[in-house]
């Protein structure tokens, strides 16, 4: 069998590469090749040559005992286990990591009987032990990879979500402290709408919490779209932002909106996308110079645009900006999570939040969502 693997070797080779290229979406690449089916032949040819001479040490140390060895990769076992993990890495599945093997033995024994080659059992024992002992440690390499990878995805998530919930208390957190200490002047009445929105704040860190606590128990439920005044959302986001303004020495023009404007969706999410637009402005807006909020309406989609003075933006940094955890600017006081949750708290609603990046000047952020009268 060593010599007419030897004698065969290229012609082995592509009868696999053939096999593998008629199954769907697969073809031999030269990743997989890499320590796949050619190192294969040749450890497979190293170990009958060790065992013809006599020398078993040798033929275990290449290909491994009859049921692998628990303590040591053997050769086999070592380039078995760094195919297994190209596979994973090309995207394909554990199916495709035993077929290349099988595909292999299948061209041996095909070839073997159209040139009349005979083995012996000792030689079919042999290659039966070294592809077994390849399989398997190319199939565990797979699965630990593969296990290790979505370990590494799940914890992401779970740090992701953890760092929403983080980020949000804190927004809401810092609204109601900047209000209350607005309070404590004792300039303003507690009853009055200062007074309302540090009520409004806590209620918002209740229901974040609750629907976190819901989350976790695997009893959250979808709320109920609601339509509301876009007039109003802006008033309430206005006077939120206009103490975090304040506490920087922004700026802060709101212009007027129309009071018959309504949107549909859900208005708490929808007001923090829009609060963390605003405090992105207000972050990255140059000092002496202003945060515009304004909308717009078409007829049929409503257009909530907050404009900022930050100086312009990097080629290639508009859409890298919604992307979760990415900072740019020397502030890296938050998580890098506020526009990619405002991103997705609008589009939940079937909207779209863009940024247009205005070079030497600043950007321009835009809510876009559908229109709907006013009840």
């Amino acid at each position: 069998m060593r010599q007419f693997l030897l004698d065969n070797r290229a012609e082995l080779i592509e009868r696999c590469k053939a096999k593998v290229a008629r199954r769907p979406k697969r073809a031999a690449t030269p990743e997989q090749l890499a320590n796949g089916v050619p190192m294969f032949l040749d450890q497979l040819a190293r170990t009958l040559g060790a065992e013809a001479d006599g020398h078993e040490e040798d033929s275990l140390r290449i290909s491994g005992s009859s049921g692998g060895d628990t303590l040591a990769l053997s050769e086999i076992g070592v380039s078995a286990a760094a195919h297994g993990g190209e596979l994973l890495r090309l995207g394909f599945t554990v199916d495709a990591v035993v077929h290349d093997y099988g595909d292999l033995c299948q061209a041996i024994t095909d070839l073997a009987f159209e040139r009349r080659k005979p083995f012996t059992i000792d030689e079919f024992r042999t290659l039966n032990r070294c592809l077994d002992n390849a399989i398997a440690d190319a199939v565990s390499e797979f699965g630990a990879q593969r296990d290790a990878r979505v370990a590494s995805a799940r914890t992401a998530a779970e740090n992701e979500r953890l760092g929403v919930l983080i980020h949000e208390l804190r927004n809401v957190l810092q609204t109601a402290t900047l209000a209350f200490q607005a309070l404590e002047l004792g300039l303003l009445p507690v009853g009055g709408a200062t007074g309302s929105l540090v009520a409004r704040s806590h209620a918002s860190m209740a229901a974040m919490l609750g629907d976190s606590m819901a989350q976790v128990r695997g009893s959250a439920h979808a709320t109920a779209d609601e339509v509301f005044s876009v007039a109003e959302l802006v008033a309430d986001a206005a006077r939120a932002a206009g103490y975090d303004a304040a506490s920087r020495g922004c700026a802060f023009n709101v212009a007027e909106v129309d009071p018959f404007l309504g949107v549909s969706g859900h208005r708490v999410k929808i007001l923090a996308a829009l609060a963390n637009i605003l405090q992105n402005a207000f972050k990255f807006t140059h000092p002496r110079t202003a945060v515009g909020l304004a909308v717009r309406a078409d007829g049929k989609r409503i257009f909530i645009e907050v404009s900022d003075h930050c100086g312009g933006l990097p080629h290639g940094a508009t859409e890298a900006m919604f992307r979760p955890f990415t900072q740019s600017g020397e502030d890296r006081s938050g998580l890098g999570l506020g526009l990619s949750i405002a991103r997705r708290g609008v589009e939940a609603d079937g909207g779209t939040l863009t940024a247009r990046d205005i070079p030497g000047a600043g950007c321009v952020f835009t809510i876009e969502l559908p229109q709907r009268a006013l009840h």
